[in-house]
């Protein structure tokens, strides 16, 4: 952790007053289409997202990396995808896949991510989490649920698949889940904010440009920061 964080904790100890936390929150499915990442952009311009997790194999990916040269501090890992072609349950082939991917990163962004997770979690799924946790240690990064940052996902309308709750996407709700769930040293929170334009179709639409409403009211950093929580990127947490 940082230096200002143990004098917080420091002064804690003397003062009674409760350490800053630190908040990640990350945008993820940046490269999906032209409209999910300008929402991005957005959201991190205008709003209180701080990472955001980049899909090399999609249509919108150069889009993306464009949209990226202009904004350079966004912090941007990468969100790694399942294909056909290879099964994640075989070291050989999920290792492949990964390097893959990797290397399309580094086409794209010209450097290495801050961070990884993956579309649905599909890293984690089926006991894979050690595999991937041992193909990302060269890069010395946080791998989503490998236990050193802890997972806020419930900034999501659909609970229960295909039924939606836009209660859990609004400002209310956020700041709730933060005050109740950001308690760890480092947290990080999941996001999907969009603009919806052109053809972008997806079972989780409407709701994506509802998020990045929400993750753009005004005051809500502050109102953030008053809960003793501190917004950061990946690329600012020492672990």
């Amino acid at each position: 952790m940082t230096g200002t964080h143990h004098a917080d904790r420091d002064s804690a100890g003397r003062s009674g007053v409760a350490p800053t936390r630190q908040l990640v929150v990350n945008a993820d499915d940046l490269g999906l289409s032209p409209g999910v990442n300008e929402g991005i952009v957005e959201a991190y311009a205008n709003g209180i997202v701080t990472s955001a997790s980049l899909m090399v194999n999609r249509p919108g990916s150069r889009h993306a990396a464009g949209l990226l040269s202009t904004h350079p501090g966004l912090s941007v890992g990468l969100h790694l995808e399942e294909d056909a072609g290879h099964d994640l349950d075989d070291p050989a082939q999920a290792a492949e896949l990964f390097e893959a991917q990797l290397e399309r990163f580094r086409q794209l962004t010209g450097g290495d991510p801050t961070h990884i997770d993956s579309h649905h979690h599909v890293h984690n799924e089926d006991g894979r989490l050690e595999l991937f946790r041992a193909l990302a240690e060269p890069i010395g990064v946080p791998i989503r649920h490998d236990g050193r940052i802890a997972y806020i996902g419930g900034f999501w309308a659909q609970w229960e698949v295909g039924l939606t709750n836009l209660g859990y996407i609004r400002r209310p709700f956020l700041v709730h889940l933060i005050a109740n769930e950001a308690r760890s040293e480092v947290s990080e929170l999941a996001c999907h904010p969009a603009k919806v334009i052109g053809d972008f179709r997806s079972s989780y639409l409407d709701e994506r440009a509802i998020e990045l409403a929400t993750l753009t009211e005004p005051g809500l950093r502050e109102e953030i920061e008053a809960l003793g929580v501190r917004l950061v990127s990946h690329r600012e947490v020492r672990l």
